[in-house]
């Protein structure tokens, strides 16, 4: 008897040990907004947009100061989001824009870990059925497809309003009645998982992101709201612009982004709402983003409708600026998150990955998210420092957004970034003194700029990063 209780002891250890930790588990909600800029929310200095629910989030839970996307444009921070890994270390951009097979996406590691998995909205990673969410981890996934952008905000999303706009087609959506709004479709799609997964009465924990396509072009609210932000701005002048990084809209000026920001908070509310009434709120780690900076730049020649800016950061979307890559970054966990608090913490898209798996106590494969780094040490408020971040944008579109072929990397607070036509170049700076990078160091500081070139090359070297063409 003695010998099969010293046989059976680990066992039950064992066994106890995972029914705590499954007991502890929290759910995991990843609200992430499209083309959202570093500035477009009233917790994050906007004057003229309106963001209470986020701003509300933000005061019952932990705001970053110094976040980042894992690139300036939508499929290839995504592609890091997703995959725990630098874009460039796969080669996106490039000739592909899916995930491989091979690669263990966050969806896919949080399944085996037990997780029931939701996804709704913008996916953008690949064309065919075993590249969309549904093959990549998500138990369920709605309106999730190759589109980028939908073709209408309003139902039916299929139908294009501008002749001159086009998209793939969202998938799953066909139901929808005419004049329905996407954010609010989308929206309802999210409540009704977590509203089923509380009548199921499961111990199982959820992970689920909600993927708002919003606010990416094409800028389309609702009429009462776009009315609402217009006589708010009042009597509108020309729009103005700097000659710089292409050509940069200098104020957040557009009621009819403005409205579709509201459209997006208001989403966050009632997804909140329903976290509380569901009994969810309090064991919920909730983690809120944008995929890259704001629209705010184009080619000089280019007289397309800029949504917002950035400023004082410099540049947009498409940039490797820090209006290019800097985004909103907002945790909320209770028990754990210091409410109102704020972190300088240097942190990335592809942190998403590995600090899911730590704060849900699944082990770490730093083979699968090679380039993912768990912040938990920053959200608990403890001292955090991260290794580099790099970029590599080989594929810029000079008239479209105004950007050139660059990489980047930030150790530290220096950021150092190479640029490669008319001749590779560089440019350096100290974002801890000059954080709207007014002040190129490379001159001045010879034996730094030398240390960093090498690092840069080196950092390049190592994941791969693929040949950089001038763009159109």
């Amino acid at each position: 008897m003695i010998k099969i209780y010293q046989f059976l002891a680990p066992l039950f250890v064992y066994l106890a040990l995972s029914s705590a930790l499954a007991a502890k588990q929290p759910n995991i909600l990843i609200f992430l907004v499209d083309d959202l800029g570093a500035r477009d929310l009233a917790c994050y200095d906007s004057e003229f947009y309106e963001s209470p629910a986020i701003d509300q989030l933000a005061a019952t839970g932990q705001r970053y100061t110094q976040a980042y996307s894992a690139h300036p444009r939508c499929v290839p921070s995504r592609y890091g989001f997703f995959t725990g890994r630098f874009p460039a270390r796969d080669g996106c951009p490039g000739d592909t824009y899916n995930i491989a097979a091979e690669v263990t996406t966050l969806g896919e590691a949080m399944q085996a870990g037990g997780y029931r998995t939701f996804y709704a909205g913008k996916w953008h990673l690949g064309k065919k059925p075993a590249e969309m969410p549904s093959a990549q981890g998500f138990e369920i996934s709605i309106a999730a497809g190759a589109a980028g952008t939908p073709r209408s905000y309003f139902a039916p999303y299929n139908q294009s309003r501008n002749r001159h706009h086009k998209a793939a087609k969202i998938p799953d959506l066909e139901d929808a009645s005419d004049g329905e709004y996407l954010n609010e479709r989308l929206t309802d799609e999210t409540i009704q998982f977590l509203t089923s997964h509380q009548a199921s009465a499961s111990d199982q924990p959820f992970f689920a992101i909600l993927s708002h396509y919003a606010v990416h072009t094409p800028i389309e609210a609702k009429e009462e709201d776009i009315h609402y932000f217009a006589e708010k701005l009042g009597e509108r002048t020309k729009e103005t612009f700097l000659n710089k990084d292409g050509s940069t809209k200098e104020h957040q000026d557009n009621p009819s982004y403005a409205a579709m920001i509201r459209s997006t908070d208001q989403s966050l509310g009632r997804v909140m709402e329903s976290l509380a009434k569901l009994g969810f709120l309090e064991n919920t780690l909730i983690i809120f983003t944008s995929d890259h900076g704001g629209l705010s730049n184009r080619g000089v020649d280019n007289k397309r409708k800029l949504a917002t800016s950035n400023l004082p950061l410099r540049a947009g979307k498409g940039h490797l600026y820090e209006g290019g890559i800097r985004v909103p970054f907002i945790v909320r966990w209770p028990g754990v998150t210091q409410s109102g608090s704020e972190s300088d913490a240097i942190v990335t898209g592809t942190d998403v990955y590995a600090t899911c798996l730590e704060a849900a106590g699944l082990p770490l494969q730093p083979d699968d998210h090679i380039d993912s780094v768990s912040i938990l040490p920053a959200i608990r408020g403890e001292a955090f420092e991260r290794s580099p971040i790099l970029w590599h944008n080989p594929r810029p579109r000079p008239t479209s957004t105004g950007d050139t072929a660059a990489s980047a990397l930030r150790a530290g607070n220096y950021k150092i970034m190479k640029f490669y036509f008319p001749e590779v170049h560089y440019e350096l700076y100290d974002l801890d003194q000059d954080p709207y990078e007014e002040n190129d160091l490379s001159k001045s500081t010879p034996e730094l700029l030398n240390t960093l070139t090498a690092r840069i090359d080196r950092s390049l070297k190592a994941v791969g990063a693929i040949e950089t063409q001038e763009g159109k």
